[in-house]
């Protein structure tokens, strides 16, 4: 798995924990339904610190906490 997967499979796991949408998602971190998209898609290969910065932003959570899940400390996560 990569560090896009792992985001893109961390803002699902918080998204269904947190019974929010996508889109409030989205309207809450600022950032563009398109860039949203191509990071759930995989279509993103390089998610910036700055995006997951407004993602915990997002979900109302600082970068410790997104970061604190074991999908990050996986020694199998591919450092890209």
């Amino acid at each position: 798995m990569t560090v896009n997967d792992a985001v893109a499979k961390r803002i699902s796991d918080l998204l269904k924990e947190k019974k929010m949408s996508q889109y409030r998602l989205e309207q809450n971190s600022g950032i563009q339904h398109g860039s949203m998209q191509c990071i759930m898609n995989g279509r993103n290969k390089t998610v910036t610190l700055s995006t997951i910065m407004l993602l915990a932003r997002g979900f109302e959570m600082t970068l410790v906490e997104f970061l604190n899940d074991d999908l990050f400390s996986s020694d199998e996560l591919e450092i890209e």
